[in-house]
């Protein structure tokens, strides 16, 4: 195990205006993690779990993106996401044996279009992301299926899959990853783990304002949620369905 991996800052221009993308580099590391944040857009909230992989000998690439003011996400914020995915991808992840998209609610959208899915928003917009598909494989953290309920949505995704939802998560509940487990189970490989106690939330390490976690050790499930993922990213073998981490 890694110790003391620093996360560091760059800043990439994009449409006449600057972001940040947070890094955490391990020196010699054959694989990267590509992080995609939820709506609130700061992978800093998940710096914990990003510092595991990292302590696993990851890299890891996590680019900000604007806080969604919006419950409904139109075309052209997925798709700037989706813009500042790839130029993150392009600027740090090209030198790796293997790159996993890992992401949690609104970012598993994002990677599951990078990985060849077919997007809806609300307002039956299609979005879609037509660049080079160079994802080996996902994490999906608390994932929304409305996006994906139109026939063939899914149909293109062709990576191994991992999925991990909240069993009292009421914004996008265990029934929506079970969607989508069964919409990839007859092209790719694909687990799901429902755990118990936890909810949409409890997968960050800093909660949102206002916002209240009643898992009862989120700290302990995080730091075991890092290992697991750390182990499907460097190619030994992941838990079984429904079996919490």
């Amino acid at each position: 195990m890694i110790n003391n991996t620093r996360a560091e800052i760059s800043v990439i221009r994009h449409a006449d205006r600057n972001f940040d993308v947070t890094l955490l580099k391990v020196n010699e590391a054959s694989h990267c993690i590509l992080f995609a944040a939820g709506a609130g857009g700061s992978p800093l909230r998940h710096l914990e779990l990003l510092q595991i992989f990292s302590r696993n000998g990851i890299s890891v690439v996590a680019p900000h993106f604007e806080r969604l003011t919006s419950s409904t996400p139109t075309k052209a914020d997925l798709l700037q996401r989706s813009q500042r995915l790839v130029l993150a991808r392009d600027a740090f992840c090209q030198h790796y044996a293997s790159i996993t998209g890992v992401g949690h609610s609104l970012g598993t959208v994002i990677l599951l279009m990078h990985a060849g899915a077919t997007a809806w928003t609300r307002t039956r917009e299609k979005v879609t992301y037509a660049g080079r598909q160079d994802l080996n494989q996902l994490v999906l953290l608390a994932p929304p299926a409305d996006f994906f309920r139109a026939p063939s949505a899914l149909a293109s995704v062709k990576v191994p899959v991992r999925i991990w939802t909240g069993e009292k998560d009421t914004l996008t509940p265990p029934s929506q990853a079970l969607f989508i487990k069964e919409e990839l189970d007859n092209r790719t490989e694909t687990k799901l783990c429902v755990v118990k106690d936890a909810g949409h939330f409890t997968f960050m390490n800093i909660l949102p304002p206002h916002i209240t976690d009643t898992h009862p050790s989120r700290d302990a499930f995080l730091l075991n949620l890092g290992e697991e993922i750390a182990r499907f990213v460097t190619g030994l073998l992941a838990q079984p369905d429904n079996e919490s981490p």
